[in-house]
């Protein structure tokens, strides 16, 4: 049974730095996709950052440059670096996860399962 759950959360300044935490159990990430996703009350989840199971990374253009995804397969820990915060960052995080799929390694609709959130919250 596929468990995420995330920690990390809190909050920050504009400009400040935050990491978070995602441990996995019942996946593999060599054989999985993974990514962080966020959410503000009234919206669509938006995925942010993503990572496939061959480590190629992509991230969305609104925290391009600013986030960081990394995973740590020896211990099934996915990672977001979050620096140069600003108040639009503000948002429930997420991890999401999902089998890979052929041809296209991780589409939109790949992502089946997802842990319970941490808060974070920017001051301006």
């Amino acid at each position: 049974q596929v468990h995420l759950v995330e920690s990390g959360g809190g909050t920050a300044q504009s400009g400040g730095s935050l990491r978070l935490s995602c441990v996995a159990s019942g996946i593999t990430f060599s054989r999985n996709c993974m990514g962080w996703f966020r959410q503000t009350p009234g919206k669509d989840r938006e995925g942010v950052a993503f990572i496939d199971p061959d480590t190629n990374t992509d991230y969305a253009d609104s925290v391009k440059g600013r986030f960081t995804i990394s995973q740590d397969s020896t211990k099934n820990i996915l990672y977001l670096q979050m620096d140069s915060l600003k108040p639009e960052d503000t948002a429930i995080y997420s991890c999401g996860t999902g089998p890979r799929r052929y041809p296209v390694t991780c589409p939109s609709w790949a992502y089946m399962t997802w842990g319970q959130g941490t808060q974070v919250t920017v001051s301006s």
